[in-house]
This record gives C-alpha cells, structure tokens and sequence, in this order.
C-alpha cells in the first residue's frame, strides 16, 4: 500500500460519528433560526474537525499503529475543536440557554478560573498515563470515554477565555497567567513523553498488521517505534504549547485595540481575590 493509497482508502464512515454530529449541527441551526452567519462558519468548522479527527486514516493509525498520529488526533481534539465550537456561541444563543437557574448554577461554577484549568489540564495529563492510555488501546469503549472527556474538559477549559458574554470571561492579567500556565503544563508532559524510554506505551511496539500498512510506516516512513514516541512527545510540546501562546497574543491584541483603561487594573483586583 502506498501513501496516497492508505490516506484515501482508510476513511471509517461510523453511522453515529455521523448521526450524531448531523444533529448537533441541526440543532444549533435550529436554535439561530437557520441563518448562515460567521458564528455558523467557527461551529461548523468545529465539527467539521471533528469528524476529520474521528473519520479519517488518522483515527486508524492512532488506534492501532502510530502514538504520535494518536498525539495529533488528541491535540485536534483539546485545542481546536473546543475553540472552534465556543466561537460559535453568539451572546443571544447563550443567554437562553442559561436561562435555566440550573444550568446557570453548573456554568457559574465551572467557569471559575481554577476548576476550569483543573479539569482541562488535569484531563489531559490524566488520559496519557500508561495505565489509561494503553486501556483505551485495548478497549473501544474506554477510548470513547477518553474522547468524549477531552472534548468536554476542554470547552470547559476554553469557555472563561471565549465565552460571549462579559460575565464569563476572565479579565487581562487573569487570562495571560491562565494561558501561560497551560502552556508550561503542556510543554512538560511534551517533555516527558519525548524523553521516555521507548515502550511506554507497548501497543506501539509491535502492532497487529490488520491494514497491511506497518511496511509503509516502519521503511517507507522511517517511523520505529522509537522516533514515533518522539514525534508524539515533540507535538505536544511544541504545535501543542504554541496553540496557547498563540491564543494569549490574539488576546493581547484585541484588548489592546479596545483598550480599557481599568481592564488590568481591575485583573490585579480580582487576582488578588
């Protein structure tokens, strides 16, 4: 099998991959009174990457060969497809939907700096512990979990930095330290997982041939199982840190270009609350 051959045939059409991101669309559209806008545009685009993450050749390839097509599939998952979504949220969307006094309880609390940060990092170190890790290799339903946590964990990490209201959002200096300390958390599992000794995840080691493409990875690719734990570890450290260092100078830019006079002021305030 060549390249082109694995990256055109190896697509898995999962009725409710499709189903269901089919009605989440549908019902989005459905709540903006099915009006094409550029909030349309940042949530079909999430989804859109979504199903690319789950449908396409990569999704193979993480499942059962490559850690560091799997690393790529995870960092689709956490650093694009929540923002993607989040953008489009319009103020008016979100204001029904926290109509409800419960569900307005639930995103008062989850928006809070410390808890939003602690279960999108925390998820994310927790998922790529050997133990979990190699489970959700071993069984389907596991990985599902794993994906399902990293999207939800994520919009949550995302939310007090995109969310379209004043009230969610975190101020200036909160957000850059919020931002920055992700940045340092992702750069040091990247680390480890470059530096690890090879085999920290055995599935990679020496996987079942199913597709008949392990030649074109192992000679035609040049990936052993060495460099392939490499690359992994070198993606998350690397695209994966600078996606949060990217977010902090968007952010820098559109606050100095709407300047607020108390914005940094008022950060330091509530910092020190």
């Amino acid at each position: 099998m060549t390249t082109w051959q694995l990256l055109t045939s190896m697509w898995h059409w999962h009725p409710s991959v499709l189903l269901g991101t089919g009605a989440v669309f549908l019902a989005y559209e459905a709540a903006l009174g099915f009006r094409l806008s550029k909030a349309t545009l940042y949530f079909g685009g999430g989804l859109l990457v979504l199903l690319v993450a789950l449908l396409s050749p990569l999704h193979t390839l993480g499942e059962a060969y490559l850690f560091s097509a799997h690393m790529l599939q995870h960092l689709l998952l956490l650093l694009v497809v929540p923002p993607l979504l989040l953008g489009g949220l319009t103020p008016e969307l979100l204001q029904r939907v926290l109509r409800r006094p419960l569900v307005r309880l639930v995103e008062r609390e989850l928006r809070r700096p410390v808890v939003a940060w602690l279960l999108g990092i925390g998820t994310m170190w927790l998922w790529h512990l050997p133990a979990l890790y190699n489970a959700s290799l071993e069984y389907e339903w596991v990985h599902i979990v794993e994906h399902l946590a990293f999207i939800l964990t994520s919009v949550i990490f995302w939310w007090p930095v995109m969310a379209p209201s004043d009230e969610g959002q975190m101020s200036p200096l909160i957000v850059v330290i919020y931002l920055f300390t992700a940045m340092l958390a992702s750069s040091l599992l990247g680390i480890i997982l470059t530096f690890a000794a090879p085999g920290l995840y055995p599935a990679y080691l020496d996987p079942e041939d199913r597709h008949g493409i392990l030649a074109l990875l192992r000679k035609g690719w040049g990936m052993t199982p060495e460099l392939d734990q490499q690359v992994g570890g070198l993606l998350m450290w690397v695209p994966g840190s600078l996606a949060y260092l990217v977010a902090i100078m968007a952010l820098l830019a559109r606050w100095y270009y709407a300047p607020d006079e108390d914005a940094w002021g008022n950060s330091i305030d509530e910092y020190a609350r």
